[in-house]
């Protein structure tokens, strides 16, 4: 059974994908975020994280779908989320006792996805599909074409890595127009 707001973000997402992007229609669904391995907040509700997390990244990748072709479909079902660094108190990292938690980003705590996905065309058959485990050991060392004050932006280059290179068509008639 899923959880409401998985319910609610991928309805979120869908009427994103419908007014915002005429040709990109993506269906991404967050499946048991209670136990994804990393979506901790340093400074807020957990709650009110994971739903300002989740309408992030799935606002990018209705982003990243404008380049498929009118009429074709994305669904990713993401059973798993381990963001780019760990949450530690402040008092560990020497912000003293009444600071918020932080967020620490060292190369060793690499940001990491797990999803499956269909590409379906505008029949409905399915075109391509897959499960993904993806991770980024090289996050900090390799170009991120983000603002270092985006967020997500270690997640979203991953996420960008991973659909250039699986739908590189649909990316080359991007860069082309």
């Amino acid at each position: 059974m899923k959880n409401l707001a998985v319910v609610l973000l991928t309805g979120v997402t869908l009427m994103l994908s419908g007014q915002a992007y005429s040709q990109a229609k993506v269906d991404v669904t967050w499946e048991k975020p209670e136990k994804y391995t990393d979506v901790r907040p340093s400074n807020e509700s957990r709650t009110r994280f994971k739903e300002r997390t989740f309408k992030q990244l799935d606002e990018y990748i209705v982003e990243l779908a404008e380049t498929l072709p009118e009429g074709q479909t994305l669904k990713m079902n993401v059973t798993n989320l381990d963001l780019a660094g760990q949450v530690w108190p402040a008092s560990f990292v020497g912000m003293g006792s009444g600071a918020n938690d932080v967020r620490l980003i060292k190369s060793i705590d690499i940001p990491r996805i797990a999803f499956s996905f269909e590409l379906l065309g505008s029949d409905g058959a399915v075109i391509q599909q897959g499960e993904q485990n993806l991770k980024d050991m090289s996050f900090q060392n390799r170009h991120n074409p983000f603002f270092a004050s985006e967020n997500l932006r270690y997640e979203k280059n991953m996420i960008r890595m991973w659909f250039d290179e699986q739908f590189p068509q649909e990316v080359a008639k991007k860069n082309t127009h």
